[in-house]
């Protein structure tokens, strides 16, 4: 079975790598044009890419797929290389770029999604950072055959998988990827011995997982300790969850909800040692933090951080200003 496969970072590498070690013939990758990244904001290669070029697969980068787009020209060309490369499928994981209709029906099979969610719970971008941020206790991932509309075309496989109480998204996130990597492939062998029958999504359940805004980042303490305690773990490690103590942004990483507070005002330091660590009052209950950084600084661990920035007797900002 030859197999297109489209997608740009880890979690798509995950599963290209599981593809090509199964023996599927990959005569084409397409993903997203190289980035400027890093403190030189130097041009770098998707993860996809560099697996792909490590192994000889052909790599296109188009900057659109829409031929109604800004880029018509670059669409257009990118639709005639994959009507004039042999394949059975399209295979796609967090490409980044909006598969149009046009493109959709190239594959003689279609397009096949991994998706990193129960659907139809969590379509959309952030389905990892949503489902922490919402106290699920599971996810999961779902193969499902892509159509027009957004993550909702037939499912083909959907396994769940337990949220442990202390996965942020970037443990979840490999969890996941390693995941859909053996189901990919389970559902292609299936698919090219005829044994794989398309289910519709249920009309029950939908939620959709907005793409996540640096703004979001900011913590309220009015809000209840276990709230912010799933947000840090949700935002580790993007955009990372902060606070603003006396003026200044301190990342926070890492954190647990206690039982503490005794009806101080939200935000108040209750702790600040090495015994304690960082405790700080919440609407309800309180948050111990356990991982900080400050401007310019390292991920530190509470009582190293306050070695050299000092919490005591100080507080954290809350509501409009924790946000500005």
């Amino acid at each position: 079975m030859k197999i297109i496969y489209a997608g740009t970072p880890e979690f798509a590498a995950s599963a290209l790598k599981s593809l090509h070690e199964a023996g599927f013939e990959i005569p084409l990758v397409l993903t997203q044009p190289d980035r400027p990244a890093g403190r030189g904001m130097q041009l770098q290669a998707s993860a996809v890419k560099q697996y792909a070029q490590q192994h000889g697969i052909p790599v296109a980068q188009p900057v659109s797929l829409r031929l109604d787009g800004k880029y018509p020209d670059e669409a257009r060309q990118a639709h005639a290389l994959l009507q004039g490369t042999p394949h059975d499928a399209m295979v796609v994981a967090a490409y980044g770029l909006i598969l149009p209709a046009s493109v959709l029906v190239i594959p003689p099979r279609g397009c096949i999604n991994i998706h990193a969610s129960l659907l139809p719970r969590w379509r959309g971008a952030a389905p990892i950072h949503r489902a922490i941020e919402a106290g699920d206790i599971e996810t999961g991932v779902t193969i499902m055959q892509m159509d027009e509309g957004l993550d909702t075309g037939p499912m083909l496989l959907r396994q769940a998988l337990p949220i442990a109480p202390d996965d942020s998204t970037a443990s979840l996130h490999d969890k996941l990827a390693a995941l859909g990597a053996i189901m990919i492939v389970d559902a292609l062998r299936r698919l090219e011995a005829g044994a794989l029958a398309a289910q519709p999504q249920p009309e029950e359940g939908v939620t959709y997982a907005a793409k996540i805004a640096k703004e979001e980042a900011a913590l309220d303490f009015t809000q209840p300790a276990a709230v912010l305690a799933r947000k840090i773990r949700a935002f580790n490690p993007f955009p990372g969850a902060s606070g603003q103590f006396n003026g200044v942004p301190v990342k926070i990483w890492q954190a647990d909800a206690v039982d503490a507070g005794g009806g101080k005002a939200p935000g108040t330091i209750l702790a600040a040692d090495a015994a304690q660590g960082v405790v700080v009052a919440c609407r309800e209950g309180a948050l111990r933090l356990k991982q900080l950084q400050k401007p310019g600084g390292k991920r530190l661990a509470a009582a190293d951080f306050l070695k050299g920035f000092s919490m005591e007797g100080g507080r954290f900002d809350t509501g409009a200003k924790a946000a500005s």
